[in-house]
């Protein structure tokens, strides 16, 4: 009895073959996995029915965790902790708190980002990645299609996957 997942991998050697391959498998109702390429292709995250990134809301979330940290810090320290009167000014000049403020912005930002992205991406040091193939990384464009999701059997998905032009069709296990 076979132990893990099950995905069925198609090789395409062109990406004008994958994104149509893409199309006609989208159209009979399989459900991919995943597509890896060598390079990047523009608007195959459209084609394969990405949703838009949130990334951006997740950069401004912690960024305003940086500015609100960074402005509290410096008037509780200013003001309330330590308070210096320094040339007859005010304890808490807010103009002298932008620098500060903004760089406290940018840093929570960026590590909050790469947190996020290493979280949702699921890069762990202890993890080990699914290869689908190797080849994936020099010159051919791979389509996984994990068997369990879809409803078709290993056969009817390979013969689409033939027909859509791929030049292989392996079989991947992963435990």
């Amino acid at each position: 009895m076979e132990t893990g997942k099950n995905y069925l991998v198609g090789i395409y050697e062109d990406e004008n073959t994958l994104v149509n391959a893409i199309k006609q498998v989208r159209q009979s109702g399989i459900k991919i996995h995943e597509v890896f390429t060598p390079y990047p292709i523009h608007g195959l995250e459209d084609v394969l029915g990405y949703r838009r990134s949130r990334l951006p809301i997740a950069a401004f979330l912690f960024g305003l965790t940086g500015t609100t940290l960074a402005l509290t810090m410096m008037f509780y320290m200013m003001g309330i902790d330590w308070p210096m009167n320094i040339g007859g000014k005010n304890y808490t000049p807010l103009p002298t708190f932008i620098p500060v403020t903004f760089e406290m912005t940018v840093l929570l930002s960026a590590f909050g980002m790469v947190g996020t992205f290493f979280v949702v991406s699921n890069l762990k040091p202890y993890g080990k990645p699914k290869i689908f193939d190797i080849r994936s990384t020099d010159d051919k464009h791979v389509m996984a299609i994990d068997l369990a999701n879809n409803y078709l059997s290993r056969e009817e998905i390979s013969s689409i996957l033939n027909q859509s032009g791929a030049s292989e069709v392996n079989t991947r296990n992963f435990d």
